[in-house]
């Protein structure tokens, strides 16, 4: 089996078992994870072949619209159910910043995480910190050394501060809605919206109804709600839930059209120790742009995934159980054969004096 979802706790715990029947399972072999796990442990290996210590590890990645399909609210598009997407930022994380392991808790506080990025200067990036980084340090390699690990999502400037008046809102919701029953009276995302701030009555004028919304979120995130639709007189596909309501809308309102394309961005960036005392910084870029054939996402996931399975079909991995490709045997081949398709990586180097 190849899959290029994360190896879960419940996956991990049939290990044993996957190892006694003799099946092999690959785990995390798509974008990210997969091939920012590639090209970690590709650096990761030649340095400390050599002697170096990685002192730092920061990575970020992020599948978006190109910069020219990307004028929404959001600064985002979806090729798939924008539920991962929305759920992703009520998450929990956990990193490693110089030698403080901080433990961000689910709920929202990681909209509060937003960092401004300037690797790349063409692009408005903005980051925030994804999922449990300290366990990748052990994986890795590198926990005895890292004073700084962190891997987190990339997007837009701007997506965390929409996303954040989403939530205020309570559009972010998980809890089932008694106006959000599949089978339940019709209402609009107008009444919705006036339900979900408490309004008594629906038929408010909307310019005090704009004047409540504007005093929860700001005149700036007033525009962002209205532009996507969220004050229209337009029946909500009732999905239980706010946040799964919301899912439907934005899959057909902020959908990546047949014409336009994507762009996935991966950046690492190590602060290296050499035993000499001299310090650097190594960064690896990958930019990938989708184009009529398939969306960049898809080459960047699927690719990874299709190789491995050949790979396992083929009897290159011989490893049973619960397999991660961050040894050389299969990073190697897997990279080799990803750089012939033309997904491909720059590596800059620094010296820090």
């Amino acid at each position: 089996m190849v899959t290029a979802s994360y190896c879960t706790m419940e996956m991990n715990q049939l290990h044993k078992k996957a190892v006694q029947a003799g099946v092999t399972i690959v785990n995390e072999v798509g974008l990210d994870p997969g091939i920012d796990h590639l090209l970690a442990m590709e650096l990761i290996d030649e340095i400390h072949q050599v002697g170096g210590k990685i002192e730092s590890y920061i990575s970020y990645c992020g599948g978006l619209p190109a910069p020219e399909c990307s004028d929404n609210p959001l600064r985002y598009k979806f090729s798939w159910s924008p539920r991962g997407v929305l759920l992703n930022v009520l998450g929990n994380a956990k990193f490693l910043l110089n030698s403080q392991a901080v433990d961000v808790p689910a709920g929202g506080d990681l909209m509060k995480c937003s960092q401004e990025l300037d690797f790349l200067p063409g692009f408005a990036l903005e980051c925030y910190p994804n999922r449990d980084s300290l366990r990748y340090a052990q994986l890795y390699g590198i926990a005895a050394e890292a004073h700084t690990m962190i891997r987190g999502t990339l997007r837009y400037k701007g997506f965390l501060e929409t996303m954040s008046c989403l939530h205020k809102l309570g559009l972010l919701d998980l809890t089932t809605h008694p106006n959000l029953h599949p089978n339940g009276p019709d209402i609009t995302w107008r009444e919705l919206m006036c339900s979900l701030l408490g309004l008594s009555h629906a038929d408010i004028f909307y310019e005090n109804l704009k004047s409540k919304v504007s005093e929860k979120v700001g005149e700036k995130q007033l525009k962002a709600v209205e532009d996507l639709g969220l004050l229209d007189e337009v029946p909500v596909i009732k999905v239980h839930t706010p946040l799964d309501s919301l899912s439907q809308h934005l899959s057909s309102r902020l959908n990546l059209g047949e014409k336009e394309r994507d762009v996935v961005i991966l950046h690492h960036e190590l602060g290296i120790l050499w035993p000499s005392g001299q310090k650097e910084k190594r960064t690896v870029n990958m930019v990938e742009y989708g184009d009529e054939g398939a969306s960049a996402m898809a080459r960047t996931v699927g690719l990874p995934a299709a190789i491995t399975a050949k790979m396992v079909l083929d009897g290159e991995i011989q490893e049973h159980g619960m397999v991660y490709p961050i040894t050389p045997d299969i990073y190697r081949p897997l990279l080799s054969r990803l750089r012939a398709e033309g997904l491909n990586s720059n590596v800059k180097i620094k010296v820090i004096e």
